[in-house]
């Protein structure tokens, strides 16, 4: 059963970013709630003074936890909280060596491409650096690229895949791996078709509840998918 600092949650995050869609994900595997607070950040609410108070950082998510002063950000070090405190169903394997491997295969999209593509980034570039919108699009196209096809490369080499990344069950590297295509439809991207054993995971991610239910565009504030 969840303990008593699972039981009473605010997460606060934005319907289209992948580092929340995380949260939700974990969440709903691990049978908890949290109610959810909009950080819009498309109107910069995220570097306004009451959320920095939260996280000094201005990046969602952050999870509120009953009776702990600041919530937690970082959304794998979220990940790791909800599997401490409710280990079942787990999210890592048993084993030292399968949990590095999880790990390692979770911080390559959550580490290494994600951040190549988050707001901040982009405001930088378009804003220091001119890049105009074919310029951005061209930038996403190229690192969520790299990042999948370099998951695809892993997966290949070490022959541990399953129905899921690792095996048959959902893990850590399963929710990150989710999040990057969940945000890429938003943005007009597709996931690469050098990388099949990515897309046939996604797909049976996004067989499961847990994972078709934090769709961006079934968030609150989300627009109309696109047809």
């Amino acid at each position: 059963m969840p303990d008593d600092h699972a039981a009473a949650m605010e997460l606060f995050g934005y319907w289209r970013t992948s580092a929340t869609y995380r949260v939700r994900v974990a969440l709903a595997l691990k049978g908890l709630e949290a109610a959810e607070r909009n950080v819009d950040i498309d109107k910069g609410e995220n570097l306004g003074p009451d959320f920095l108070r939260l996280n000094p950082m201005g990046a969602i998510p952050a999870l509120g936890v009953a009776g702990v002063a600041q919530p937690l950000t970082q959304s794998l070090a979220i990940l790791e909280y909800l599997e401490e405190t409710t280990p079942e169903p787990p999210l890592l394997p048993r084993d030292p060596l399968g949990r590095a491997r999880v790990r390692s295969l979770a911080l390559m999209l959550a580490a290494d491409t994600h951040p190549l593509v988050v707001p901040r980034v982009r405001k930088y570039l378009t804003e220091k650096e001119g890049f105009d919108p074919a310029r951005w699009k061209a930038w996403q196209v190229q690192w969520f690229t790299t990042g999948l096809l370099a998951f695809e490369q892993r997966l290949a080499a070490d022959g541990e895949a399953g129905r899921f990344s690792h095996g048959d069950q959902v893990t850590l590297a399963d929710i990150c791996l989710a999040s990057i295509p969940a945000v890429m439809q938003v943005f007009g991207v597709p996931v690469p078709d050098e990388a099949p054993t990515v897309k046939r995971i996604v797909a049976a991610c996004n067989e499961l509840p847990a994972f078709a239910n934090a769709d961006p565009y079934r968030q609150a504030g989300a627009p109309a998918k696109p047809a």
